[in-house]
């Protein structure tokens, strides 16, 4: 279902740029709740509290190797898309 961006900015009171504001703004963290839930869903996998732990915990051999090092990669990356969704909140 398509949606006229015009109107629907009426209907809401807004400036088609405000309602774009916060439409992204809205949308970017729906995305950086989930990648935090992921993160987190991770770490509590390990009993870590952040990514440095896991990977001493990996490191001294108190979580294996296969697939702690694979979900540390994941968690690192997805601390860097968190940076990523932070660089454009910080820009709206």
């Amino acid at each position: 279902m398509a949606v006229a961006l015009p109107s629907l900015a009426q209907f809401l009171g807004v400036s088609e740029a405000e309602l774009m504001r916060k439409a992204l703004r809205s949308l970017l963290l729906e995305q950086k709740s989930a990648v935090l839930q992921v993160r987190l869903e991770i770490l509590a996998r390990y009993r870590s509290s952040d990514i440095a732990e896991l990977e001493q915990k990996i490191a001294a051999g108190a979580v294996t190797e296969h697939p702690g090092w694979e979900d540390l990669i994941t968690a690192e990356n997805l601390g860097a898309r968190l940076e990523e969704i932070d660089a454009y909140l910080r820009d709206l």
